[in-house]
């Protein structure tokens, strides 16, 4: 697979632009308020169908215009591709959208655009996953399952479903004093079914995680999993009625991961490990979502590296440069000497100019 190009109209701080990509590496140098994470957050959002920044779609639309659109054409499989996002603000009825989906023109569900183009997303923000709070180690999860199955992006979806509508329930329930076990049969059906399947790949990751070579720091990641099972939504009736969500299931996994002292015991890495061994520890893991990736769709995916070097000291830098030919690799940077003498001759520079984001 080899990205080719970008356009953009009305997206962020883009009226209309398009850009081209190094088969290998292309890095993207500019001030922080050039738009270099703009440019880094439209690929993403072609390769998964959604943004890593924006909390609602909308909010990617350039200010002052109700539609936006970002164009990406990619080489698959020895064919051109063009995948098309359509972005809008409003809509009145059943025709109202704010985000669709094209590939070659033909409309597309976002289950079956997701992972067209595989791609893997390492922003500053990743390197705080062993420290911060669970629903990032969650995505963590979801970012490489969601990109390898498609089953996994459907099991989320029905699970996401069935909690809002279980949810939903529960609140009645502890406003009203009410309970019907009919109205809840049906959700807590799906949120098992899902939910399992959900556990179950997640699981499988971690298994993949713990057998694979560490080449920077050897550690072990434990899953910390939620059940969802009929005795375990029975066990938990109560509390549940009292606080008026669900309080088991997939939603509620995390993950941690022990590190040896030199008497080689375990200690865990958020809580013992140094500020240089977590950041180790996530770069580690940050390679191995990308050994999954190869094995599982027998291709090394599209890797963005989001202004990261700013973070990282000289060793690590070094860590992150050993893997960026290895795939084609498109970096966003502030400064180019970063980046200096580790750059391979067909490696593309696009400076940007500064603009208001």
């Amino acid at each position: 697979m080899q990205f080719i190009s970008l356009s953009l109209q009305h997206f962020r701080n883009y009226s209309k632009q398009t850009f081209l990509f190094s088969p290998e590496v292309t890095v993207i140098v500019g001030v922080n308020t050039a738009g270099k994470s703009n440019l880094i957050e439209a690929i993403f959002l072609l390769a998964t169908g959604k943004s890593f920044k924006a909390e609602k779609d909308t909010q990617m639309i350039q200010f002052g215009y109700q539609t936006g659109r970002v164009i990406g054409e990619a080489e698959i499989n020895g064919e051109k591709e063009k995948l098309e996002v359509a972005l809008a603000e409003g809509g009145v009825g059943a025709r109202a959208y704010s985000k669709r989906f094209f590939v070659n023109g033909v409309a597309r569900r976002r289950v079956d655009f997701a992972g067209i183009i595989p791609a893997l997303l390492f922003v500053p923000s990743d390197l705080d996953i062993i420290i911060s709070s669970p629903s990032q180690r969650r995505d963590f999860f979801d970012t490489v399952l969601e990109m390898t199955d498609r089953a996994y992006r459907m099991a989320t979806i029905a699970y996401d479903k069935a909690l809002r509508h279980r949810n939903a329930l529960l609140d009645l329930s502890k406003e009203t004093g009410v309970r019907s076990q009919e109205q809840f049969e049906y959700w807590d059906h799906l949120l098992i079914e899902n939910g399992n399947y959900l556990t179950t790949r997640r699981q499988e990751f971690i298994d993949f995680i713990n057998e694979e070579k560490k080449t920077l720091l050897p550690f072990v990641a434990t899953y910390d999993m939620s059940v969802v099972s009929k005795e375990r939504l029975e066990q938990y009736k109560g509390a549940e009625a009292g606080s008026g969500v669900t309080l088991v299931g997939p939603h509620r996994d995390d993950f941690f991961v022990d590190i040896y002292d030199r008497s080689g015991e375990q200690k865990n890495v958020k809580h013992y490990g140094s500020r240089g061994q977590q950041r180790l520890v996530v770069l580690q893991l940050k390679l191995l979502q990308l050994a999954y990736i190869e094995q599982k769709l027998d291709q090394r995916p599209l890797l963005l590296l989001d202004d990261i070097f700013s973070e990282l000291d000289t060793a690590h830098i070094q860590d992150v440069l050993e893997v960026i030919t290895k795939q084609q690799t498109i970096i966003t940077t502030t400064h180019k000497e970063f980046l200096a003498n580790n750059l391979p001759k067909k490696s593309l520079v696009i400076e940007l100019e500064q603009k208001v984001d």
